[in-house]
């Protein structure tokens, strides 16, 4: 979503402020606007010009149904869950721009190792926009917990690295289209 809603908060609800990753708790009867809903969170402005992410399951306080989940459909080889892992990843969006992190080209490595006839390990190797961003510890666990929900994914490592360092040139064409940069 790209459009601005402007809404009464429900009830109170805990909310991480961007870009420095801070927990708030906004109030009911406050008054906010949805600058951005994707990958299962709301990027908000509080009436005080904050900058807010709230997770998708907090969605009832903005009287909003759950934003919606990528299906998968996954095998148990490793490059089923490969391609599962791709596939979530994408669902995690910058809260600033409205890029998923994968067509940022934030996301450099993805391996998926077997564990037992079912199961895998998925070690993930991923950057930052910015070396000291406050939302860096919020992303990384979004790549956990989406690649962890996996069927037959048992266990996951996500790596931050900031070498070779994130430049404009990483991010897709399909991206930089959406973005106006082409």
């Amino acid at each position: 979503m790209h459009e601005e809603e402007s809404i009464v908060l429900k009830r109170d609800v805990n909310a991480i402020t961007i870009p420095d990753g801070s927990h708030v708790t906004l109030n009911k009867d406050q008054i906010v606007t949805i600058h951005q809903s994707l990958g299962n969170n709301y990027t908000i402005f509080s009436d005080t010009g904050m900058m807010v992410r709230i997770s998708g399951a907090d969605a009832d306080a903005l009287g909003k149904e759950p934003l919606g989940r990528a299906g998968v459909s996954s095998g148990t080889d490793p490059q089923s869950v490969e391609n599962d892992a791709w596939d979530v990843m994408r669902t995690v969006f910058d809260p600033e721009i409205p890029v998923n992190i994968v067509e940022l080209g934030l996301i450099y490595y993805c391996r998926v190792t077997p564990t037992s006839a079912d199961q895998n390990r998925v070690d993930i190797t991923m950057t930052l926009t910015a070396a000291g961003c406050g939302m860096g510890p919020v992303l990384q666990h979004d790549v956990e917990r989406v690649v962890s929900e996996l069927p037959h994914v048992e266990e996951v490592h996500v790596e931050v690295v900031f070498d070779p360092p994130w430049s404009q040139d990483m991010i897709s064409e399909v991206a930089k289209l959406e973005l106006g940069m082409l």
